[in-house]
């Protein structure tokens, strides 16, 4: 077997169809699909047991979270290759085929990803990543962002590159990440403490502190909706908390302390900002400021004021937290 591709599932049927679809249309390479059911209330499981012909079907009878539901579908695969992929992704070319290419040609090859696309076919330029730092957080801003496309300080300078070869990369989204069997297995598989969020940060650290090199292979595309499935507060919240923990775990605790101090101060002030651009625009006729915006800081103010709380690490709990599956943008 070539490649297996795991999906996990979270009431996203619909989304799931198209994506079994598109890639039966455009792979030629051995594969099998697994799709982990991950205990979704809505009754996927019954309607996706009439259709796994096409796929092998394993039903969780609860919801194991991101990297547990994943882990659970690599323990039943078989192929050389993973390819761990949302349910919200759609192939619109032969991707798979020419990523197990790219892989194939690379000796300490570790993640491989390719590029996302929105709906729209915009590029998604969260694909590829660097890990989170005090700084690049905090300079994190779409002003910015668009100020500075070529900065290395968030990663994603390959994206506007043009570049047909591989560029190496720290972080590769989770929403669609290569991998070979043996180098997952040497990084120990996901991380099951992150329920949602930053196990795809986890695994990539994991994966280059093994002597391994993550690629991002650009003129592969597929689409990928993006967090369908998820609450915008519960996933901001959540994806923040986990970023805390990821620099705990890896950077330490004193670390992870300081990042959430100077976060908090950052979310503060952007704050400040918003709402002073409100009562300037009811004094001088300014543009409105983005509500979007201002929820998002407060979450994130929210977040990283919060005490984590250490989730059991049993693979048995249901942690009660359903958005999982299509939380990857």
């Amino acid at each position: 077997m070539d490649i297996s591709i795991i999906i996990v599932n979270w009431n996203s049927i619909d989304y799931l169809r198209e994506c079994i679809s598109s890639i039966y249309e455009y792979t030629s390479r051995l594969f099998e699909i697994i799709v982990v059911d991950n205990a979704s209330p809505a009754g996927d499981a019954a309607s996706l047991e009439r259709e796994s012909c096409r796929f092998n079907l394993i039903k969780s009878e609860v919801n194991l979270g991101f990297a547990g539901a994943n882990n659970l579908g690599f323990r039943n695969s078989s192929g050389k290759y993973i390819l761990f992929l949302n349910p919200d992704t759609k192939l619109v070319s032969p991707a798979i085929d020419q990523m197990l290419q790219a892989m194939e040609t690379v000796h300490d090859a570790g993640i491989l990803g390719c590029t996302l696309l929105n709906e729209d076919l915009s590029v998604q330029t969260s694909c590829i990543q660097t890990f989170p730092t005090i700084l690049n957080q905090l300079l994190d801003s779409d002003w910015l962002r668009r100020r500075l496309p070529n900065s290395k300080l968030w990663g994603t300078w390959p994206i506007y590159q043009n570049d047909e070869k591989l560029a190496k990369v720290e972080v590769i989204s989770g929403a669609c990440m290569l991998v070979q069997r043996q180098v997952f297995e040497q990084a120990g598989l996901f991380s099951e403490e992150y329920f949602m969020y930053a196990e795809d940060l986890d695994l990539c650290y994991k994966v280059k502190s093994h002597g391994r090199s993550n690629y991002y292979l650009g003129t592969t595309r597929l689409v990928h909706y993006g967090g369908k499935s998820s609450n915008f507060e519960k996933a901001t919240q959540m994806k923040w908390k986990s970023i805390v923990q990821f620099c705990e775990k890896h950077r330490g605790g004193l670390y992870a302390l300081f990042f959430r101090i100077v976060m908090a101060f950052a979310a503060f002030g952007r704050l400040l900002t918003i709402a002073g651009m409100g009562i300037l625009r009811t004094t001088s006729g300014a543009p409105e400021p983005s509500r979007s915006s201002f929820v998002k800081w407060k979450i994130v103010l929210r977040a990283v004021l919060t005490p984590r709380r250490r989730l059991p690490h049993s693979r048995n709990e249901n942690r009660g937290v359903p958005e999982c599956g299509t939380s990857h943008s």
